[in-house]
This record gives C-alpha cells, structure tokens and sequence, in this order.
C-alpha cells in the first residue's frame, strides 16, 4: 500500500508489485529526451502478472496526473540502457503513454511505476 499526502489527510493507494529491483542501475534523464532514444519491439517483461500490475500502475498514475498533475518514476528500457523519468502521465493508448510536449513513451518498454 503507498500513501500519498493530500491536503489536511491522505490517498491510500494498493498498487501491484512488480518485482524488487535495484533501482540504482537507471540512469534520470529529462522526458524531452525519450524522442531522441529508439525502442526495440520486443516486451520488456516477462510474465503475464507483470505486464497486468504494469497496466493497473499505469492506469492509476494516469488518473493522478490528469486530478492531481501528480509526478511518478517511470523505469523503462531503450535499446541500449536502463533510464528513469519523473513526470506526469497525460493519456493513455493501447501502447503507449502520453507525456507532456507530446513525448510518447511505448509500453511494452517500461519496467516499473512508482507512484
């Protein structure tokens, strides 16, 4: 379960685990960025269960961003390394998700959400 502060009390939020990971192998690179990085095809994560937490997280941090213009990391994977973003998630499509100045991020490509 994660709390988040809001106003005078708190949103309690159960978001699905997708695996512990060290999180320190991700290199923080600004969102504008992600336009210059190519996405190979190929699913980044393993399981069936993963990729069902991944769509609930991602699900859940689209509806705080477009209330609450909540930020979240996002984990994800180009064709050459591990990165991270912080942002807000603007939309939603069947494949990927929509940052602000319409950066576009695949989702077959991201590892992780943290809200």
């Amino acid at each position: 379960m994660v709390e988040i502060p809001y106003r005078d009390s708190a949103i309690r939020l159960f978001l699905p685990q997708i695996s512990i990971m060290n999180t320190d192998e991700f290199e923080l690179v600004e969102k504008e960025q992600v336009v210059n990085y190519h996405f190979p095809l190929e699913e980044i994560l393993k399981s069936e269960n993963e990729m069902n937490a991944r769509k609930e997280a991602i699900e859940r941090a689209n509806s705080l961003g477009n209330l609450e213009h909540y930020k979240v990391k996002i984990y994800f994977a180009d064709e050459v390394s591990k990165k991270r973003i912080d942002t807000t998630i603007w939309g939603v499509t069947d494949r990927a998700i929509l940052l602000k100045q319409n950066v576009v991020l695949p989702i077959h490509r991201i590892i992780k959400l943290e809200i």
